[in-house]
């Protein structure tokens, strides 16, 4: 349930059309990336244009010391941010990342990680993003940032 809204996630979604909405309503997977990182919707908020999204890092996805390897947080932070804007957009649009920026605040373990990201400010096609991860004792582990750019889907 979306705390703020008062509406579970996929309740959301029923009047909406997209990718995005189709992933929301169960109509189709999440991408296979969404996958491999263990993507799960929490809530939405289209009109604030915020997600929260659940990840599940296991242990594949450690380094040598064994902690999360910072490319898979940083996948997480854009799987975050990203679908928030995607919220916001037409059916025929689609937002690729120009640049991400994330900040590590410290080690992640293996667990559940919940990202929570908003779309900062959206332009016609420039949009700006904002992103955390928090790690399964529910402190920040990282934060980012990113530019995405609005595009028309072609077939």
């Amino acid at each position: 349930m979306d705390t703020e809204t008062g509406r579970h996630a996929t309740d959301a979604g029923t009047d909406r059309r997209g990718t995005i909405w189709d992933v929301i309503a169960g109509r189709v997977p999440p991408s296979p990336a969404a996958a491999t990182l263990g993507w799960e919707l929490i809530a939405v908020d289209p009109e604030q244009g915020t997600i929260e999204v659940a990840f599940e890092a296991g242990e594949r996805f450690t380094n040598p010391v064994g902690v999360i390897q910072g490319g898979f947080l940083a996948a997480m932070l854009d799987d975050t941010m990203g679908p928030a804007l995607a919220l916001t957009l037409p059916a025929d649009r689609f937002a690729p990342t120009l640049d991400l920026h994330v900040q590590f605040l410290r080690p992640a373990r293996p667990g559940r990680l919940v990202g929570r990201g908003r779309v900062v400010r959206r332009g016609r096609e420039v949009c700006f993003l904002a992103g955390e991860l928090t790690g399964p004792d529910g402190r920040p582990v990282a934060t980012g940032t990113a530019t995405a750019y609005i595009q028309t889907i072609r077939h």
